[in-house]
């Protein structure tokens, strides 16, 4: 991890580098797993995050402080108007809204020593349960109205011009395939994509967080959940 770090250092285009700081997903079980260890250890108890697990983050912040400017911290809430985003809802094209709350912090204005970002980092989790108690309450971040900022054109020239490659690509593949040209090769064809589908749903059910392995908690060693990022 500390030589890919350094290599960043020299890496030829502008990055982001997101850091998923809680080591895990969020489940209710590892959130109770969470705050048993919390009560034992004299800890903050958690109510809508996990426990921060500091060593990576500690790690990023002391070899990319020389060139990195900020970290942007990074909360995510559901409405409580709109179903949860999962692969499957993506996979059958159905959308999902959330909100996001993003607050930049100047990489010079963070502690020097490693236990000091360490326990910044504990204390920001603990902001960001806050900040999530309020979004549960009043269903959003800020009081501020929102802004439209409009949709982006590059991502959608994107799509099209892919989808004009593939779709030619298969143009081509069905004028000299003889896979169609049969009753029995239509039949075939649609099978075979069937199965296809369905194999995809069911890989997609099984990465859902509900479905990961229960967190075990040990001392010393806690889970968590949230997420800085940094450019």
């Amino acid at each position: 991890m500390q030589a890919g770090l350094q290599r960043l250092r020299d890496y030829p285009q502008p990055f982001w580098l997101a850091l998923f700081v809680e080591g895990t997903r969020f489940t209710q079980a590892k959130l109770v797993a969470a705050q048993e260890y919390a009560t034992s250890q004299g800890l903050p108890i958690p109510r809508n995050v996990l426990i921060p697990r500091t060593k990576g983050f500690v790690s990023a912040v002391s070899h990319m402080r020389s060139f990195v400017p900020a970290i942007y911290d990074i909360s995510v809430a559901i409405p409580k108007s709109s179903p949860s985003p999962t692969m499957l809802r993506l996979f059958k094209g159905q959308s999902s809204v959330v909100h996001i709350h993003i607050k930049r912090h100047l990489m010079k204005d963070l502690p020097e020593m490693d236990e000091a970002v360490a326990q910044w980092c504990k204390d920001l989790f603990v902001e960001k349960d806050k900040l999530l108690d309020k979004h549960i309450a009043e269903d959003t971040f800020s009081d501020q109205p929102l802004q439209d900022i409009g949709r982006p054109a590059k991502p959608l020239l994107v799509v099209c011009s892919w989808a004009c490659i593939v779709g030619y690509g298969a143009l081509k593949f069905l004028q000299q395939s003889s896979l169609l040209s049969s009753w029995r090769g239509i039949a075939l064809s649609a099978f075979i994509l069937a199965i296809v589908t369905f194999l995809m749903q069911i890989l997609i059910l099984f990465t859902q967080s509900e479905r990961s392995t229960p967190a075990k908690v040990a001392a010393g060693k806690p889970r968590m959940t949230g997420r800085v990022q940094q450019q």
